[in-house]
């Protein structure tokens, strides 16, 4: 048998190219290419002249508080060297004293201590002659004695006994009352000139609020136990000095 030849595969002519063709990728390349817009960052609002103003003050004093506190922690210089020459002269007056304790003898030093004990029985008769006078002024003051020689017939010792209290110490004043301070009868009779003259009192003066209740308090205790001095001076714990002073005028008064 006879075959017949396959047919053969005939080439096709390529499709002719337009213009339109040509167009395309050049357009599709374009538009590839051409960049696309940046994103505009949002710009922050402005600060307003308030805002300005009080950051401006709120620097100023941090600086100044921070240099207020360099100055406080770093003293000037002057008043480093003045400590330096104080405690270099109370120690040269230290190791001069020692020196003059070491060199000196026995016999000075028991010297100075008897000038000091002389010294001190002057002031005591001093006191005692001044106490004499005193007693003797009251007594012509009184029309008791007249202006006579101390020697015949002086009054007998008064004294004035003033215990310092103040307007929180009842506590305190009740324990003295219970243990060695006489009480009613016993001191007015202890008072009396002709048996000891002996004036006891509890000393106080006044709060800053005259009439209040601390003052009230008082005063109905004074009534009640008659042992109270009461002074012309606000109570305080600074005016201790001031108290005394007014104490001494009354009981020299009484």
């Amino acid at each position: 048998m006879i075959r017949e030849p396959a047919p053969r595969a005939v080439p096709r002519p390529a499709p002719s190219l337009g213009a339109s063709s040509l167009l395309v990728p050049a357009l599709q390349a374009l538009t590839e290419r051409q960049p696309q817009p940046e994103k505009k960052v949002p710009r922050a609002r402005p600060m307003s002249g308030k805002a300005v103003v009080m950051l401006c003050a709120t620097s100023f004093f941090v600086g100044l508080l921070l240099s207020g506190r360099t100055a406080l922690l770093t003293p000037p210089s002057s008043d480093l060297s003045g400590y330096g020459s104080r405690i270099h002269l109370f120690a040269d007056d230290c190791d001069q004293t020692r020196r003059k304790l070491e060199e000196g003898k026995p016999n000075d030093i028991m010297k100075e201590v008897s000038r000091t004990h002389q010294a001190i029985q002057s002031l005591d008769k001093s006191v005692s002659s001044l106490e004499m006078e005193l007693a003797v002024e009251r007594a012509r003051q009184n029309g008791g004695l007249g202006v006579a020689a101390p020697s015949r017939g002086l009054p007998k010792a008064f004294v004035v006994v003033g215990i310092n209290t103040a307007f929180s110490s009842k506590r305190r004043r009740d324990s003295l009352r219970d243990t060695w301070m006489p009480r009613g009868e016993s001191l007015r009779r202890l008072e009396k000139e002709k048996e000891k003259g002996v004036v006891v009192r509890f000393v106080i003066g006044h709060s800053a609020t005259p009439g209040g209740a601390l003052d009230s308090a008082v005063d109905v205790e004074a009534a009640a136990t008659g042992d109270f001095l009461r002074l012309d001076h606000v109570e305080g714990y600074h005016e201790l000095s001031a108290k005394t002073r007014a104490y001494f005028a009354t009981a020299v008064a009484t």
